[in-house]
């Protein structure tokens, strides 16, 4: 089973246990709702603990959850640190609007210009600001960063394993 991560659990607050999570998903309504369960994965163990949310507030920059049978601060100190993720069953693509997608589905496609010619992989996809960068891993070559935009980014095809690109003067 595949997980994703969708938060960080940063600190408790207070002491009925609720912790301080920072959101690291674009629906953190949903992946956070009270009966939604979430799995941590903490340093040196293989399982994850399974947590199901019992309630949820937004607190400045953070969400305040606390979950089902943990109502002391001691029951989720154990937690600080770690990842909060969801299983691959629980992504929705009908959360995405056109033209967007999950990290995970655009990681390791191959990437073509219009001509045909083969660029080489995506390995990696950064957030610096206003538009995500895809990083094409090059074969000798140094990275190629392709910014998120429909001037570069011509055509998705998750099926066949592709994206289109028209590489603008200055991006090479």
């Amino acid at each position: 089973m595949a997980y994703y991560t969708v938060g960080t659990i940063v600190n408790t607050h207070g002491i009925k246990g609720e912790v301080r999570v920072i959101a690291t998903t674009d629906f953190p309504e949903s992946r956070f709702a009270v009966g939604s369960t979430l799995y941590t994965f903490q340093s040196g163990q293989t399982q994850p603990v399974s947590l199901s949310v019992a309630s949820v507030r937004k607190h400045k920059q953070f969400y305040l959850l606390s979950f089902d049978g943990k109502p002391s601060i001691n029951d989720v100190e154990i937690y600080k640190g770690s990842t909060l993720k969801v299983t691959d069953n629980e992504l929705e693509t009908g959360d995405l609007r056109p033209g967007e997608y999950y990290y995970h589905q655009i990681v390791g496609l191959k990437v073509v210009t219009e001509d045909g010619e083969e660029l080489g992989k995506i390995k990696e996809i950064l957030a610096p600001g206003a538009n995500d960068v895809w990083v094409v891993d090059r074969p000798g070559k140094d990275d190629l960063l392709l910014p998120k935009i429909d001037q570069v980014i011509k055509h998705v095809d998750l099926d066949a394993g592709q994206v289109t690109v028209e590489l603008m003067e200055g991006l090479e």
